[in-house]
């Protein structure tokens, strides 16, 4: 009917809300797979259409939403579209080691033989006594933030522990439940807090939520991230002398950000792959491609929001800053490893006290991320070793 111009009658199976977004859809021969984000806990809908060949046209039918934990990362494709009703489902949690499930859709069924788990990976470390839990955050502007908490059942006491809190928050790139396998061995189980914080700027509630912190809105993701540091100090999940700030990449810019406006907020950084020198950023390897992400140093309209974001221009030689370790690669091809090392060299030139604290590392493999497992797992145990030093804890085995 569309083809031949005739009107046609659509059909509303889903439509997004503030919380609730689509992040894919999917076809199989009798079905339409939504795989859906609401509120950033994971839900997979699917609807059977119905009198195909019927005079009064087609029929659209929900099937209901089958079985799975909210908390977790879904993806879902077809094993044949054109051939069968079959749809292969993988799922991981933060203590949840990836699995791969077959399901067969059909109209009705019960959810105990809906999904047939075929594989799972092995569990990295002993998940015993932690739990996952998602928690919100009221930002600068009154926006709730949301955030997923990986912490211990202290048998309902409070129990202030060391904590990593992780962001991102940028190219509308969702902060979504992964399995902590590194962080399970080198640092849950070692009595370590972790979180991850669903700021503005990523793609958690859609594309609105993304565009809410590009260019001069780009200070909203820093305010977003700090109000969820804010609150786990508030909430004595840990104190601001034992919460460190992690981040790579746009994510580097992130914790950069934290360095330099909330001194006083982390006691440890952890900046990895970042971007620091917003000046300058778009003449340096792929910076270019970012400018409508991040808006164009070269232009002063431009220049009068960005310089307010830019970690390098902001060290102040009258603040003392935590502790921060800094890790790029020579070989990094996307974020030039001038950002960290200059921004380094400023802070060890700022006084004693921050050049005692400020730590770098350079690796001549890889790129932009590890290239091998060992250089992986190399940069990780630093990373632990350095976290290990600042908060005055044993993270070895």
């Amino acid at each position: 009917a569309v083809l031949s111009g005739e009107p046609a009658a659509w059909t509303t199976l889903f439509e997004p809300t503030a919380n609730r977004s689509c992040t894919k859809v999917v076809m199989t021969r009798d079905h339409v797979v939504l795989q859906v984000l609401d509120a950033v806990r994971a839900q997979v809908l699917h609807w059977m259409l119905l009198d195909a060949a019927s005079k009064n046209g087609t029929q659209w039918v929900s099937c209901g939403e089958p079985e799975e934990p909210q908390l977790a990362k879904v993806s879902i494709r077809a094993v044949n579209a054109l051939g069968d009703n079959q749809v292969w489902l993988t799922r991981e949690g933060f203590l949840e080691p990836p699995a791969l499930y077959l399901a067969r859709l059909h109209r009705i069924e019960t959810p105990q033989h809906r999904w047939l788990k075929l594989k799972a990976a092995a569990p990295a470390f002993d998940a015993a006594g932690l739990r996952v839990s998602q928690r919100w955050a009221t930002s600068k502007d009154g926006t709730r933030v949301p955030y997923f908490l990986v912490s211990h059942d202290d048998g309902g006491a409070v129990v202030p522990r060391p904590a990593i809190l992780y962001g991102y928050g940028g190219f509308g790139h969702s902060m979504l439940p992964r399995y902590l396998k590194v962080e399970g061995v080198g640092w849950l189980t070692k009595g370590g807090v972790y979180a991850v914080a669903n700021i503005r700027g990523g793609g958690e509630f859609g594309p609105e939520w993304h565009q809410a912190a590009v260019r001069e809105g780009r200070h909203r993701a820093y305010e977003d991230f700090a109000a969820v540091a804010e609150a786990l100090v508030a909430d004595k999940v840990a104190s601001s002398a034992h919460l460190a700030a992690e981040g790579g990449s746009n994510g580097g810019l992130l914790v950069g950000n934290m360095l330099v406006k909330y001194p006083k907020l982390f006691g440890a950084v952890v900046c990895s792959a970042p971007l620091l020198d917003m000046k300058r950023y778009d003449r340096l390897l792929a910076g270019a491609s970012w400018v409508p992400e991040y808006g164009d140093p070269r232009n002063s309209s431009d220049w009068a929001f960005l310089r307010n974001n830019s970690p390098y221009q902001l060290v102040n030689p009258a603040v003392d800053y935590p502790s921060v370790l800094f890790l790029t690669s020579t070989r990094d091809d996307r974020v030039h490893p001038a950002h960290a090392r200059k921004m380094a060299a400023k802070l060890e030139a700022n006084g004693s006290v921050s050049a005692n604290h400020t730590f770098f590392y350079e690796s001549t493999e890889g790129g932009h991320a590890s290239s091998s497992l060992a250089q992986y797992a190399f940069t990780a145990a630093l990373k632990y070793r350095f976290l290990g030093k600042v908060f005055g804890l044993s993270l070895t085995s």
